[in-house]
């Protein structure tokens, strides 16, 4: 299996100007190669069937060996008055000059219930943008971060878990009180104490910043602000030019202050 074009480099797949459609190039040893298309389609105005049918078409003409079959995952939460163009035709008698058609997939005709036990940290993520009744809502919300946090690694975790927060569109206040009912509930009880963690190394992780760049402003060389803090010429150069990257987990142990 290989991706035919790379995901942009971002922290967090929900960053601005991430291109969430990938193309997935699958070989089966002797089998014809199979290439998935695979779209996202948030705004339903603004997809058009006559731009995919192009990206098709280049497709199979970069890959003419393989079968490609474009797939178009509709996440919008409401009821359509009008249904997307799910087909083009072009015909003269009974000569078919083009039939092109695409896989169709709108995720708010699925019910959220009927998957909370599909163990797929894909399902999990798009959980809050399927179908449920508005008093389930934290249920599904629950649902989605607990099956996640199962189903994934720590690092994939955070990766992905910002999706949950965006397709439900949960705001602060809301987080809160879903953090302490995760507290509450015995199989979430875990994931409420990693999130506080986390939360944890995020402030320090703020505060290190703030030292840092304010040392600077006080005239400090960066070599002094590296013996400082403990980290390298490199890390300081990257945080005074506001670059993210990983800080070392022990500068943000709960028992360190920076």
């Amino acid at each position: 299996m290989e991706f035919v074009r790379q995901e942009p480099k971002k922290r967090n797949l929900s960053d601005r100007g991430l291109v969430l459609d990938l193309p997935i190039l699958f070989t089966f040893g002797k089998r014809q190669l199979l290439l998935w298309l695979v779209e996202f389609q948030e705004d339903t105005t603004k997809f058009s069937i006559y731009k995919l049918l192009r990206y098709t078409t280049d497709l199979i003409e970069g890959y003419p060996k393989a079968s490609v079959i474009p797939a178009v995952l509709f996440a919008d939460r409401k009821k359509w008055r009008k249904s997307v163009l799910r087909q083009l035709e072009t015909k003269l008698n009974d000569r078919l000059f083009l039939h092109f058609e695409y896989v169709f997939v709108k995720l708010f005709d699925f019910k959220a219930r009927d998957y909370y036990n599909i163990d797929n940290p894909v399902v999990k993520i798009l959980l809050p943008k399927m179908d449920y009744a508005p008093e389930e809502r934290h249920e599904v919300i629950r649902r989605a971060y607990a099956g996640l946090y199962r189903l994934a690694s720590a690092v994939l975790f955070d990766k992905y878990v910002d999706f949950i927060d965006l397709y439900a569109r949960i705001d602060p206040t809301e987080r809160e009180k879903l953090y302490r009912e995760f507290s509450e509930k015995e199989d979430t009880a875990m994931l409420a104490q990693y999130i506080k963690d986390k939360g944890r190394q995020e402030g320090r992780k703020e505060s290190l910043f703030s030292i840092v760049r304010n040392a600077k402003k006080q005239g400090l060389s960066e070599e002094t602000i590296s013996k400082i803090v403990g980290l390298d010429a490199d890390a300081i150069k990257k945080i005074l030019n506001r670059e993210d990257f990983e800080v070392p987990l022990h500068l943000l142990d709960s028992d360190r202050e920076p």
